[in-house]
């Protein structure tokens, strides 16, 4: 793909996800969980800033970096595929929210207490 870039998968305490690595103008390299990316800028160092606002100028171009970030992600959807033998559902978060307040609405009409839901 890119050959100054590439991905990783780290274990970490709650599973296993996917992190790029990315250099930095100095030329030393980095691994970046491409979670944490909210935006990639161009002007015209490539520019990474992260959720919590820390700002990175790297090498790769923001084409290079979004690519990266891309192929992560799927490469967790592929990983969660794998654990799930019966097949892996995917629905929006508006979808997953309205199942999860029609689940817990059903407790509440079987008597339920909502203050010692499980």
């Amino acid at each position: 793909m890119f050959r100054h870039s590439f991905l990783l998968t780290a274990d970490n305490q709650h599973g296993r996800h996917t992190v790029i690595a990315l250099t930095r103008l100095n030329g030393s390299r980095f691994i970046l969980n491409s979670d944490l990316i909210q935006t990639i800028e161009s002007s015209p160092d490539t520019t990474v800033t992260l959720m919590h606002g820390e700002k990175l100028l790297v090498r790769e171009s923001a084409e290079e970096v979004r690519e990266l970030a891309m192929t992560s992600r799927a490469h967790l959807i592929v990983e969660a595929a794998r654990q799930c033998p019966n097949g892996l559902v995917m629905i929006s978060g508006a979808a997953w929210r309205s199942a999860i307040e029609s689940h817990l609405n059903a407790g509440l009409h079987t008597g339920l207490d909502p203050e010692h839901r499980s």
